[in-house]
């Protein structure tokens, strides 16, 4: 018996109109319910990793409303992004109690490792780069959360310790995949 050969899609990117298809089979089931404007849009931003213009303008045309209210809702709420952003979600504490036991000198410190400001991404879309007021871990300032992991006590010169951890676990992923592809030929 021949062996069939079938060749894994899972590292191929989709196309941005292949996206944009699935943000239209949302918008398709959610077009007559009433709130749908933020589920439509985080399931969106959890399609691209972000939300373009285009996705705007077809959320906006498909759920009959301005692109403006859209474009208003996306900038209001700070967990939407219209940036690609990185893998991993970095939030510094800049709330009272980190802010007084050095969470900007660690955002600083952040900031010279990755090269990049508040906002900001890495060119390698590991990391981006954000600012929050309270994780409530006050009594262990200053924090910073990777993601959903809350880093307590974090010290300036301890930064790229956090951040290397992030990278090794890339690393560790990459290698598995790449050994797990070997075995699959």
């Amino acid at each position: 018996m021949a062996k069939k050969e079938v060749a894994c899609a899972c590292s191929e990117e989709a196309s941005e109109e292949e996206l944009l298809a699935r943000v239209d089979d949302i918008i398709a089931e959610y077009r007559d319910k009433p709130g749908a404007l933020i589920p439509v849009l985080q399931m969106t931003q959890a399609i691209f990793g972000y939300l373009p213009e285009s996705a705007l303008k077809r959320i906006s045309l498909g759920l009959n409303k301005s692109y403006s209210e859209v474009a208003g809702v996306v900038g209001f709420y700070s967990f939407f992004s219209t940036v690609p952003r990185g893998k991993h979600m970095i939030r510094v504490c800049l709330g009272t109690a980190c802010y007084v036991r050095g969470g900007k000198q660690v955002l600083d410190a952040l900031k010279q490792k990755l090269q990049i400001d508040v906002g900001g991404t890495t060119p390698d879309r590991m990391f981006s780069l954000e600012v929050a007021r309270c994780f409530g871990a006050c009594g262990l300032a200053p924090a910073i959360m990777v993601d959903n992991d809350v880093h307590q006590r974090v010290k300036p010169t301890k930064v790229q310790n956090v951040l290397s951890q992030y990278i090794e676990s890339e690393k560790q992923a990459a290698k598995e995949k790449a050994a797990t592809a070997r075995k699959a030929r």
